[in-house]
């Protein structure tokens, strides 16, 4: 398989084979299957090692993450009574810290995505996440744990994986900086305006649409947190900023090279009035989230927390084309797969 950048590849090609005997047998998807077990050690390594408690959340539940980004969720009857499989395990991860100061997870989710993200190179219908919180911990402090997380994964897998990044034609020289220096920071509104600058019709009022993310992401040379998305933009958890009205306390971390997203996080929303009032205000039914309601109203801590997509972050490290190649079973947006 020759490799090509993320700007260049062919996406009508993309396409994993029908036949998973070739996929997996296949040098370049075991080289990278071989990394991305070195990433999750390392990441499980660096987690348990600051004191984070491994938690295995549920994969089904009465209610899951709204905030998905035009993607739906999938119903199924559990008992006679209507559950959903986990988009995010967000709402469980706040549960979670009634047991544990800090937390992570890495476990599957299931987005139906809208069809026009098959070709998007970086959006799969069943995914991994590596997911973190943390009571009491303030953005700047969990994306400290982000970018020493991501650093500490990447570093281990440059350090035992030197074969296969040469079998995939990944120099890891581009890492060089990543290991070395802070990621780069930017504001939501910094981005639009050099979007819109450049002739890009981004909605000021929106997330950053994909396309606009590949052009941030192009112009870098390391990894950056591009924060304070405006309220509205995303679900009721992310928490809004008490210093400036209307503005949340998010992020995202963006690659470099093209390649977009690879984690989203925040503060959270823990007071119950105010999540009732932004579930209202994001069009979600409070009577939906009872359970977790009960929970807010009896008094939960206040956290941060974020997810990693581990075939984004593989795909990236690697230099593949594609999110599925970071996959050893994939399934893309529309096309029925094993």
């Amino acid at each position: 398989m020759t490799l090509t950048s993320p700007e260049t590849a062919d996406r009508g090609e993309l396409l994993p084979p029908a036949d998973p005997r070739e996929h997996l047998s296949s040098p370049v998807t075991r080289a990278a299957l071989r990394i991305q077990q070195r990433l999750l050690a390392g990441a499980r390594e660096y987690l348990t090692g600051a004191g984070f408690a491994e938690m295995m959340p549920p994969i089904i539940g009465p209610v899951t993450d709204p905030g998905i980004r035009g993607s739906k969720q999938v119903d199924l009857d559990f008992y006679g009574h209507k559950y959903k499989l986990m988009t995010s395990a967000i709402l469980y991860k706040q549960a979670s810290l009634l047991a544990f100061d800090k937390i992570f997870c890495i476990a599957p989710n299931v987005r139906l995505e809208p069809l026009e993200t098959a070709n998007t190179s970086r959006h799969l219908a069943e995914f991994h996440q590596i997911d973190v919180e943390m009571a009491g911990a303030s953005r700047d402090q969990i994306t400290q744990v982000v970018e020493e997380l991501v650093r500490h994964m990447i570093g281990r897998a440059v350090a035992e994986c030197a074969e296969d990044f040469e079998l995939l034609g990944r120099d890891t020289g581009v890492f060089e900086t990543l290991l070395k220096e802070a990621f780069g920071r930017r504001t939501h509104a910094d981005a639009v305006a050099e979007l819109r600058a450049g002739g890009h019709p981004q909605n000021p009022d929106a997330e950053i649409d994909w396309q606009g993310e590949v052009i941030v992401s192009e112009a870098a040379d390391r990894p950056f947190f591009l924060t304070d998305y405006p309220k509205g933009s995303r679900g009721f958890y992310d928490r809004e900023s008490a210093e400036r009205p209307g503005v949340l306390r998010n992020f995202d971390l963006i690659a470099p090279e093209g390649y977009g997203e690879l984690c989203s996080g925040s503060e959270r929303e823990f007071d119950y009035g105010r999540i009732v009032t932004r579930m209202r205000e994001t069009g979600e039914n409070p009577a939906k989230y009872g359970w977790y309601l009960a929970m807010v109203r009896e008094g939960i801590p206040g956290s941060a927390g974020f997810g990693i997509g581990v075939e984004r972050l593989t795909r990236y490290v690697t230099g593949l084309d594609a999110a599925w190649q970071a996959n050893a079973f994939p399934k893309l947006p529309g096309r029925v797969s094993p």
